[in-house]
């Protein structure tokens, strides 16, 4: 199969760009040809990509980023199209009137829908039913394998120094400045450390969070790591930390709990089903709540230690690639119909909720 995987611009340690590299992996080695392509809001280029690469199966990762340029590429209309969604479809634009239809059109020109969280799948099954047929929910893999990455030593910790690391872009949804702000209480109990790292994905977040860093010497930005390095990076930890409002599914937690490194987020559905809650760590609902379960860390090794068992089984990239292939074969095999984007008829006042909170909240956001 000639498979195309649509993604947003962004940077490319950002998880959309993790995830389309790690399935273009895994399908060419089960003998696929696989491109990724960037696309803006403008959509330029895809025109001339799909003409050129002349795909069997389109996968546009980001219903919302990845579909509006999709929508007006006229050429690929006849190609059978999967949409993979994401935390950002789920929690936010689906709430939004202009991006939510722009959303709906393209998931009913879709064959496939493919969930990463099992929620959302039931949760839109419930919501049109007459898409049931066409959900999948498909676990993200994880992989081990990388570059050695010395954080300790580049940022100068101390071995005795407890490391508490938050690897997630710089922007206002990830919580990386109110986690700096709640961290003041924890480092007054015990010498320990603070590491982000990841993308400055919002300007003017941005500023305030290094503002806000140049006043803590307990706190560091290390920068974008590479994808390749990232386990050897949360190796170096003691805790990772997950500070969301949403996720559609944390694979960075996931990770963490395979390697048997604690973990300690908030507590939301897209951080609930990345581990298990008491054996590779613990979740908080509340600010107090954080303080006191990561003072509790920093103080106590042997919490850290009953909290370092590797989650017992992971999903393997080729286990991913397999569900992948086998519902892009199942797109192929169906009956031939333009996958033609239609004007959605829905309720104004019907708001994809998958905790049923009602329209305008985040799913997942704790107040």
């Amino acid at each position: 199969m000639r498979i195309l995987i649509v993604i947003p611009r962004q940077p490319r340690t950002t998880g959309n760009w993790v995830a389309a590299c790690r399935q273009q992996t895994g399908l060419q080695a089960l003998g696929h040809t696989v491109r990724i392509v960037e696309v803006a809001e403008p959509g330029e280029g895809l025109e001339k990509t799909v003409a050129g690469f002349a795909p069997d199966v389109v996968n546009l990762l980001h219903a919302y980023r990845s579909g509006k340029p999709w929508l007006a590429c006229h050429s690929a209309y006849h190609i059978p199209l999967a949409v993979t969604l994401t935390g950002t479809d789920v929690n936010h634009d689906l709430n939004s009137p202009q991006e939510r239809t722009i959303i709906l059109q393209v998931l009913a020109a879709a064959g496939a829908i493919i969930t990463i969280h099992p929620v959302t799948c039931q949760a839109l099954a419930l919501e049109f039913p007459d898409w049931s047929a066409k959900l999948h929910h498909v676990p993200p893999a994880v992989t081990f394998e990388g570059e050695y990455f010395d954080l300790r030593g580049r940022l100068k910790i101390p071995r005795e120094a407890v490391l508490f690391l938050h690897p997630a872009g710089v922007r206002p949804v990830k919580g990386n400045l109110e986690l700096l702000l709640m961290f003041d209480r924890v480092v007054r109990a015990k010498r320990c450390r603070l590491v982000f790292c990841g993308p400055i994905l919002d300007a003017d977040y941005s500023m305030s969070f290094f503002r806000a860093l140049r006043g803590r010497p307990w706190a560091l930005y290390a920068g974008e790591v590479p994808v390749a390095a990232m386990p050897s990076v949360m190796q170096a930890a003691d805790v990772v930390l997950n500070n969301s409002c949403s996720e559609g599914f944390s694979s960075v937690l996931q990770e963490a709990a395979g390697l048997g490194v604690p973990v300690l987020a908030r507590d939301i559905p897209g951080n609930r089903g990345a581990f298990e809650p008491g054996c590779q760590g613990w979740l908080y609902g509340s600010a107090q709540d954080f303080v006191r379960q990561a003072v509790g860390l920093a103080k106590h090794p042997g919490w850290r230690r009953r909290l370092s068992r590797p989650t017992p089984t992971v999903r393997s990239r080729l286990e991913e690639a397999l569900q992948l292939e086998h519902i892009y074969r199942r797109l192929l095999a169906a009956p031939a119909r333009p996958c033609l984007p239609s004007t959605f008829s829905d309720r104004d006042d019907n708001r994809f909720s998958p905790c049923g909170v009602g329209h305008g909240r985040e799913w997942g956001a704790t107040s």
